[in-house]
């Protein structure tokens, strides 16, 4: 008889190790050069609540080149979109933090909603940061806005954490029978999203701007639960 043997597998020669460790270290350059200006960005941003702020200053602050700039964004919008991005990212991460404990799927999106809510709220005059730490600031809120106009493409991308987590919660709701099974829930959560980051324009129009955010909160989940359900 004859013992059959695996054939050595070789390992990656020095040759690949070598281009590996230069692509990790390239990579880790350009991420934290990246990461310096969405920075500049978002304190130029917070000292001024515009964003009427120039490429050159967003530069300048950041301590690197005009070249650097441009090897990474295209322009404003860009950089404009990918502080976009990474508020929706950390958004999501953060309503995913809040509901993943709440086993009652009702209550799951409950959770959420009122979460969501007090997050997009814009905080009071000298509150501080906003509830999580996952809010825009009002620039990017203002950006969304014409994003989702002028841009709708751009914009679906950026809200892919967001839906996909909402569909999710809506998916179990839906399971549990505590919401309609015969809606569309990729539809549904565009609408249940749209209704809460857009609400201090409802509550402008209709003069309940001032009322408590909680108590404001629990009154558009009502009305959202109800029509869903």
């Amino acid at each position: 008889f004859s013992i059959m043997t695996d054939a050595p597998v070789a390992g990656p020669s020095w040759r690949e190790q070598a281009v590996a460790r230069s692509l990790d270290s390239a990579r880790t350059r350009a991420e934290n050069r990246v990461q310096r200006f969405l920075d500049a960005a978002l304190e130029l941003m917070d000292a001024g609540s515009t964003k009427d702020f120039t490429v050159q200053e967003v530069v300048e602050r950041s301590g690197q080149s005009l070249r650097s700039f441009y090897q990474y964004f295209g322009g404003k919008h860009e950089l404009l979109l990918a502080l976009f991005e990474e508020s929706i990212r950390t958004t999501a991460e953060h309503l995913r933090e809040v509901t993943d404990g709440v086993d009652d799927p009702s209550e799951r999106l409950h959770r959420f909603v009122i979460e969501y809510y007090l997050v997009c709220r814009p905080p009071a005059k000298g509150k501080g940061a906003r509830k999580g730490g996952a809010a825009p600031p009002p620039v990017l809120v203002e950006f969304a806005q014409q994003l989702l106009t002028a841009h709708p493409t751009e914009a679906a991308g950026a809200f892919v954490p967001l839906v996909s987590l909402l569909e999710e919660i809506l998916d179990s709701a839906a399971e549990a029978g505590a919401v309609r099974d015969d809606l569309d829930r990729r539809r549904a959560a565009g609408v249940l999203l749209e209704s809460v980051m857009f609400n201090p324009f409802s509550a402008t129009i209709s003069g309940t701007s001032l009322q408590a955010p909680a108590t404001a909160a629990e009154e558009l989940w009502d009305l959202l639960f109800h029509g869903l359900s």
